[in-house]
């Protein structure tokens, strides 16, 4: 019965996953793995996060409320008065765009090396999809970027990327919004570790959305919500096309709670900031500055693969970034986890 299947994806395969700690630690006989390859935050979701899904508990008897409104006011509350649509994780914004806005056969651009769930995304929408490289330095050329994109749909630039870690300034993005005719993405997921702001720019762009996340800074990647900054104009479409009561009541709740917890969001971000640079200095081997929570560490003349395994042999879990398309087969991501797992991480590629 495969026959059923849709061409589009006997062509391509799906997300790749990391090796699960778990797996490692069964496969090797280990208690303690160093989980180090989803750019999760290591650290507990925040006291008051914790309170409000407890509490939010008590009401999943019933639907939650499809419009998100305590979540809405909270985000109005933290950034204020801002235009937001929410998902189940920034996949789901993601997802929920492209059905709301393109056609099949429409064209989606995307800067590459990236996140492969644009692509995913846009194959399930029957979109053409236009892939522009990056430049060796994985810097953006706007020009380059706006001929390959001027009849796009959607355009797609992550910015701090995944998984190179670098980010486009704002100079930049705004120079491709004013030379592109469709909708530009900025995957934002962590942007709270680079201290860009690109917000100034939705007040004069009406063709710019923002995605976030709780995933990272907040600790929230299990309970899978992710929001965006929305030109006017795209909610009411978005609603539409969404599928209905997307996000539960616990992620509302415990998000909406999560805003107002800086001081966890502040740890963590110092702990990344340190820890980039510690990386940069202590490790062995070539790694790419960072405005993320995360490295990218140049392990040649090894194999992507060969490396992660290497280091699973150890007791650490990293990225190998082989999937990524347009990336050599020389690279793998590091995030920024509990010390003693940077440490780990340090001790065993240098012996390596």
């Amino acid at each position: 019965m495969d026959r059923l299947v849709r061409a589009c994806y006997k062509k391509k395969s799906g997300y790749a996953f990391a090796k699960k700690a778990e797996d490692i630690a069964r496969e090797y006989g280990m208690d303690h793995i160093a989980r180090l390859a989803s750019n999760e935050n290591p650290d507990s979701l925040s006291p008051a996060a914790l309170k409000a899904a407890e509490d939010a508990l008590r009401t999943v008897n019933r639907y939650p409320d499809e419009r998100a409104n305590i979540l809405m006011n909270a985000l109005r509350a933290h950034y204020g008065d801002y235009h937001f649509v929410t998902g189940v994780g920034m996949d789901g914004v993601i997802e929920t765009i492209v059905r709301t806005l393109v056609e099949p056969g429409e064209k989606v651009a995307i800067s590459t090396p990236t996140f492969s769930f644009y692509t995913l995304a846009a194959m399930g929408q029957g979109a053409e999809v236009i892939t522009i490289p990056r430049e060796a330095d994985f810097s953006v050329d706007p020009q380059k970027l706006i001929r390959a994109a001027k009849d796009a749909k959607i355009t797609v630039l992550c910015s701090p990327n995944n998984p190179t870690g670098n980010a486009t300034g704002p100079e930049v993005v705004r120079e491709i919004l004013e030379g592109i005719e469709g909708l530009l993405f900025l995957d934002n997921a962590y942007v709270e570790f680079s201290g860009i702001d690109y917000l100034p720019l939705m007040k004069k762009h009406e063709n710019l959305v923002l995605g976030r996340t709780f995933s990272k800074v907040h600790s929230l990647a299990g309970l899978r919500i992710g929001y965006a900054f929305s030109p006017r104009w795209l909610p009411p479409w978005y609603q539409r096309a969404g599928t209905p009561f997307t996000v539960n009541s616990v992620s509302m709740a415990a998000a909406a709670a999560a805003l107002s917890d800086t001081a966890h969001a502040e740890r963590y971000i110092a702990q990344v900031r340190r820890w980039r640079k510690r990386f940069m200095e202590e490790v062995k081997y070539p790694v790419l500055s960072s405005d993320a929570n995360f490295v990218m560490v140049d392990v040649s003349p090894h194999k992507s693969d060969a490396m992660v395994e290497e280091l699973a042999r150890k007791g650490v879990v990293v990225r190998s970034c082989r999937s990524f398309t347009g990336l050599e087969d020389h690279y793998v991501r590091v995030s920024i986890g509990d010390d003693w797992e940077n440490e780990r991480f340090v001790q065993v590629i240098n012996s390596l």
